[in-house]
């Protein structure tokens, strides 16, 4: 039954691939600075607009360059701060019910993927008023124009700002949603390092590690292109280089900017050529315990890229010579080996910790099978797994271990 169905994803991801350089993909035009806004706004004809973000940006003061701008162009403007960690369907109708409100015309999402994502879906629902979040998951669902959308990023990591994807939780089924749509691309990316100083070395580490799994994800897959790939080498190197010193030293100005830059080449590279197993997994565990996705993509990639074996490990070692932690003279297998060690390295220098705590048992099945069905058929992964295989990592990350 499993070859059947192997060969029914290897078809449907060879299809996508086909028809990939003719999709609608577009990217964000780059904004260096907030001061450059208003002509934005003027461009846009903006007069309204709503803020999307956390209470944890708005504590830090990040959103008051921007409504200064705001008020300097005389736009008016609301703030919804409720977003979570892993935005939910509730965040949505709630800031849905703030921005018609306020009589806004346009969305500004500031700080994380999260604020994004939730802003993403908003603009999906104020595209298809009477389609629910649930209704608009999956593959090209959302068609329609959104509101004119500006991301300003406050992490360098989840690349949400150049995306077509949206994740959302559903606390109630214990489920997330993952939305993708060329229209849910913001069209606007300020690439502002001074947006990521006072971001905590620990969120710093895990954003920075969820770059990395994209570029990482997207390269290993059996969907690349010569411009992923090449964007998705630029980042892993970036991400090796800038990490240590935006975590040592949140001031360091250029590695702060190299890094936003590595979020972005990543964020192109895996929207155009997909993920993997890692995102699956950590979707689950999201969508289960709430755990943040970069969090949960730390901890997770080293284990899958172990499992994948040799179906990844040329482009394993390519990433790592990218790295800078492997070389042309190693075999394949050594340096996948460099490449997979060096990660867990960097997780472990920077308090990421290899095991998540609160795993149980009787969750397990229903998280494997949340994960093989969102990554089977779409994601190109080197290797096919079942939902038992897939099962087999809960228990490797639990804290204590779990046989499964």
């Amino acid at each position: 039954m499993f070859f059947i169905k192997a060969l029914y994803c290897r078809i449907f991801q060879m299809g996508f691939r086909l028809v990939l350089p003719i999709l609608p993909y577009r990217e964000p035009k780059i904004i260096n600075s907030c001061s450059r806004l208003p002509q934005v706004f003027e461009k846009e004809k903006l007069k309204s607009v709503l803020i999307v973000t956390d209470k944890g940006i708005v504590n830090n003061g990040l959103t008051k360059p921007l409504e200064k701008v705001l008020s300097e162009k005389s736009i008016t403007y609301a703030v919804y701060d409720g977003t979570q960690p892993n935005p939910t369907v509730e965040n949505v109708e709630d800031a849905l019910a703030l921005y018609k409100q306020k009589h806004c015309d346009g969305l500004i999402a500031i700080g994380g993927g999260s604020s994004m994502d939730c802003a993403k879906a908003l603009g999906a629902r104020l595209a298809y008023p009477g389609r629910s979040v649930e209704q608009m998951k999956g593959i090209l669902k959302v068609m329609r124009k959104l509101p004119t959308l500006i991301a300003i990023p406050t992490t360098a990591g989840t690349g949400s700002e150049v995306t077509l994807a949206a994740v959302i939780s559903d606390p109630q089924k214990h489920h997330k949603y993952a939305l993708m749509s060329f229209p849910l691309i913001p069209h606007y990316a300020v690439l502002d390092a001074e947006m990521t100083y006072s971001l905590p070395p620990h969120l710093t580490a895990t954003t920075g590690m969820d770059a990395l799994t994209h570029a990482v994800e997207a390269y290993i897959g059996r969907s690349t292109t010569r411009e992923t790939r090449k964007l998705a080498l630029e980042a892993t190197t970036l991400v090796f280089k800038n990490i240590k010193s935006a975590y040592n030293n949140p001031m360091d100005k250029k590695a702060r900017d190299n890094m936003l830059h590595a979020a972005y080449k990543a964020g192109i590279a895996f929207s155009k050529s997909y993920v993997g197993y890692i995102h699956a997994v950590a979707h689950s565990l999201g969508g289960q315990y709430g755990i943040p996705h970069g969090l949960a993509n730390a901890v997770v990639m080293p284990y899958v890229l172990k499992t994948y074996g040799k179906s990844a490990h040329k482009k394993l070692h390519e990433l790592g010579i990218a790295a800078g932690v492997s070389t042309e003279a190693d075999s394949d297998a050594a340096g996948a080996k460099k490449f997979i060690d060096a990660i867990e390295e960097y997780n472990e220098s920077m308090g990421i910790p290899s095991k998540i705590s609160g795993i149980r048992k009787q969750d397990v099945p229903m998280m494997a099978h949340h994960a093989e069905k969102e990554a089977n058929p779409l994601y190109p992964v080197p290797k096919l797994m079942t939902e038992r295989e897939l099962e087999v990592f809960y228990g490797q990350i639990a804290e204590g271990g779990l046989a499964v």
